[in-house]
């Protein structure tokens, strides 16, 4: 086997379990430099997104293809927020425009316009997790974060959803449709 196809298989079996993207330091752990993804992309067996992310070509699409790629634009430690979080699951009945991350790191990037890219909340101490290996806000914290750009009423029922899906714990859920009753409360007395 030559070694560039050697190269490409590696390059291929990370892309694969990754949503179809590679990064430089994830093939530098596998033993590919950064030179032959250049390679690769220059003979189209990858195609270069942006500084350090290449994509191959035929990996399948999923509905998660986005979000991933947003995030590793941003880079590491960078998570999904509010309503991003609730489009993974087709909660609330929502379809942002753009895929909202929170990069912890300041950043002088350029980002393609599918993306909205913020710093954190001053005080935000939210807990993340992954799902779908996509590093994110919590569901219920995702929830609330989308109070007054979202209705109550559908975030309520987006709530019940979560619960159901197991999604979000009895704690977790009792906690939110608290917070929302305040703020159903709210929107009745204006």
């Amino acid at each position: 086997m030559a070694v560039g196809s050697n190269y490409r298989d590696r390059v291929r079996e990370i892309a694969l379990g990754e949503y179809g993207f590679v990064t430089t330091r994830q093939a530098a752990s596998a033993g590919v430099p950064a030179v032959e993804l250049r390679k690769l992309a220059a003979r189209g067996a990858l195609i270069h997104v942006a500084y350090g992310i290449y994509r191959v070509p035929d990996a399948p699409g999923t509905a998660f293809d986005q979000f991933a790629e947003a995030l590793l634009r941003v880079g590491e430690g960078a998570y999904l927020r509010g309503d991003s979080v609730l489009a993974l699951f087709g909660l609330a009945d929502v379809n942002p425009r753009k895929v909202r991350v929170i990069a912890p790191k300041r950043t002088r990037a350029r980002f393609p316009a599918f993306m909205e890219v913020a710093a954190p909340p001053p005080g935000e101490a939210r807990g993340l997790t992954r799902y779908e290996g996509l590093l994110a806000m919590r569901v219920a914290d995702a929830i609330l974060d989308c109070l007054g750009r979202i209705e109550p009423t559908r975030l309520r029922e987006a709530a019940r959803d979560a619960r159901k899906q197991g999604l979000v714990t009895r704690v977790e859920y009792a906690k939110v449709q608290r917070e929302l009753g305040k703020a159903l409360g709210r929107t009745a007395a204006s």
